[in-house]
């Protein structure tokens, strides 16, 4: 098929949707053509509030011209200055954008932070909460997004690098009066700007075949298919 997508409004793709592609082809074609979600519980709302703390902290130093403690001596260059474009690459409901003409599809994340190395590179950086400290294979989960966020800022005419930065935070004690004191890690990505291309026009080809069968590994569709 070589027809362009047909919806009232222009569909868009994104870090998220594009797990579920790589979960069940079956499940993100249904919520992206017919609009049939998987059922999801309450979104736990301390990582956003934890985003916002850390993008108020990096905004500081941005303003100051220096580099937060948690980068500094780790990364060499200095935070992204357009705050202009940066809070609408931030706006989950508009973010980094790009459209592919072919099929009218768009792609769309919602970037956390920037940071731009001393060659001029322009490097994602995301913040992530959690519980407990690192595995060995923890960053891997977030491989296609920051691949993803990479490919965004080259189609938006944006000099890119071949890593993505990921800081993870996890709490380690609780020092009274709500103070609590947080382990950093900083982990680099090595990124791919083809491998998100590469994602993103699977995912478009998927959405324009017909229906995927069900997946025999996905908990979703076998409990449809068992209760049905």
């Amino acid at each position: 098929m070589n027809e362009k997508i047909e919806h009232s409004k222009r569909v868009f793709l994104s870090p998220s949707r594009l797990s579920l592609f790589k979960e069940c082809k079956r499940c993100f074609w249904q919520e992206v053509n017919k609009g049939l979600r998987r059922p999801s519980g309450a979104f736990p709302s301390l990582p956003g509030g934890m985003d916002i703390a850390l993008k108020k902290l990096f905004d500081k130093h941005r303003l100051n011209g220096c580099l937060p403690v948690e980068i500094q001596n780790k990364l060499e260059g200095h935070l992204f200055s357009d705050m202009q474009k940066l809070n609408l690459w931030r706006n989950n409901f508009k973010g980094l954008q790009y459209i592919d003409e072919d099929t009218g599809v768009g792609l769309r994340g919602a970037l956390d932070d920037l940071f731009v190395t001393d060659d001029g590179c322009h490097i994602p950086l995301d913040f992530k909460t959690r519980g407990f400290p690192l595995k060995d294979n923890t960053a891997d989960y977030y491989q296609h997004q920051m691949n993803l966020y990479s490919y965004l800022l080259g189609k938006n005419g944006m000099k890119v690098g071949n890593f993505a930065c990921l800081l993870f935070y996890h709490p380690t004690e609780a020092e009274g009066n709500g103070r609590f004191r947080f382990a950093v890690d900083l982990v680099k990505v090595k990124t791919s700007t083809q491998d998100a291309e590469k994602l993103f026009k699977d995912a478009i080809e998927t959405l324009r075949g017909s229906e995927p069968d069900s997946d025999s590994n996905c908990g979703w569709c076998n409990w449809l298919t068992e209760y049905r």
